[in-house]
């Protein structure tokens, strides 16, 4: 829903506050400062923005259930880790935390920057050409600075130390762990690339799928490696605490592994043109009926035009715009231009403006579009021609 506050003269241009209908409320809602930024520039600030946000939000509730999780655990043992031991009930409030964190945050900020929260996703992202590696960077060091804001703020929030780093089981060993988190991130991962990377019906409901993948991932890694599959989630509490393990190395490696394991196989499928194997999984009966499976085509092309006959029997004649309808303004970036599909697209307004209309112009004052949109009775004593007489400076006489 787009918000139209009332624009004050410190805040807003003049151009917003005159453009007020339909998507303009972006450009009352931007700040001048902006237009004089580079799209790239201010777009990689924006996802920077985004992704800082999103994943403080989505540590901060995973960190603060597993601290609640943690509490009697901590009070009798005095450890930061994450508590281990055989108990289904605690791994399984922690993993809800996890997920159903993730799944709100990415549903929420998906719009913005994507959604990731990992530098394993954007690794993977941009593995696969999902996004630049310049972008990648960027987003990187926010997620970081992100999960270190909110470790920080968990830590000053709730009483006690904080009790939610990553640490392997004593019963599992170096290797173990660090397979654990590769085979893990990589289902992370590769769930992300085909609900979210490729597009399809369900696209929407991509943050969903991803996580219920990081809950079912939960409920295996934290009894043995705290599971991480986020290098930032594992890096933030030891910057925190001030204090790192030797075997924390696995959480960087393992979710990185894991990231180039999962990129590998989903541009592996791609090459054979997955889509062509089990044809249809999206269709609806339209589609279906009108699939051609040796057409080599993943969705068949329906045309759903009506009949302009039928049409024509039912509503009468077309409406036709009149000469001076006013051109349709659609949303652009940079500003409110007319939209191609307005008046003054149709009739070559534009074309008169940059000196391309050809035929009889209006003297001096009036503007070749506007002629064009309200023609009006012209004298034509005091024309000139658009010739090479004109462009003399001669004026033809009636």
């Amino acid at each position: 829903m787009n918000i139209d506050p009332v624009a004050g003269p410190l805040l807003f241009s003049e151009v917003g506050k005159r453009h007020r209908h339909g998507t303009d409320s972006t450009i009352v809602n931007r700040l001048p400062i902006l237009r004089f930024l580079p799209r790239g520039f201010r777009a990689h600030f924006v996802a920077m923005c985004g992704e800082f946000a999103g994943t403080f939000l989505f540590l901060f509730f995973a960190y603060s259930g597993t601290q609640v999780a943690n509490t009697q655990t901590q009070a009798a043992t005095s450890k930061t880790t994450l508590s281990q031991a055989a108990n289904p009930a605690q791994l399984l409030y922690i993993s809800l935390c996890f997920g159903f964190s993730l799944a709100v945050n990415a549903w929420v900020f998906f719009r913005i920057s994507g959604g990731l929260f990992n530098p394993a996703v954007t690794l993977g992202l941009c593995l696969v050409g999902g996004q630049s590696w310049i972008r990648g960077v960027l987003v990187t060091i926010s997620q970081l600075l992100g999960a270190i804001a909110s470790a920080a703020v968990v830590s000053a929030l709730f009483p006690g130390p904080l009790n939610v780093k990553t640490a392997i089981s004593a019963g599992t060993s170096v290797s173990q762990g660090l397979f654990i988190e590769i085979f893990l991130t990589a289902q992370l991962i590769f769930t992300i690339f085909m609900l979210a990377a490729e597009k399809h019906k369900a696209t929407f409901i991509a943050p969903i799928g991803i996580g219920l993948s990081l809950f079912i991932a939960e409920l295996t890694g934290v009894y043995y490696t705290g599971g991480s599959l986020n290098p930032a989630r594992s890096f933030a509490p030891n910057v925190v605490l001030h204090s790192f393990d030797h075997d924390h190395w696995i959480y960087w490696l393992g979710p990185i592994l894991g990231s180039i394991l999962a990129s590998g196989f989903y541009k592996f499928i791609k090459m054979l043109e997955y889509e062509t194997a089990n044809p249809g999984q999206d269709f609806n009966e339209e589609e279906q009926a009108n699939f051609d499976p040796n057409a080599h085509k993943s969705i068949p092309t329906i045309d759903y035009r009506p009949n302009e006959d039928e049409e024509q029997e039912k509503h009468g004649e077309p409406e036709t715009l009149s000469s001076h309808t006013e051109a349709t303004d659609y949303y652009d970036p940079d500003g409110v231009t007319p939209s191609p599909d307005s008046r003054v697209s149709r009739i070559g307004a534009h074309s008169a403006i940059k000196g391309k209309m050809k035929g009889p112009r209006t003297a001096a004052g009036h503007s070749p579009a506007r002629s064009a949109l309200k023609p009006e009775a012209v004298d034509s004593t005091n024309t000139y021609t658009a010739g090479p007489s004109a462009e003399s400076g001669h004026r033809s006489q009636a």
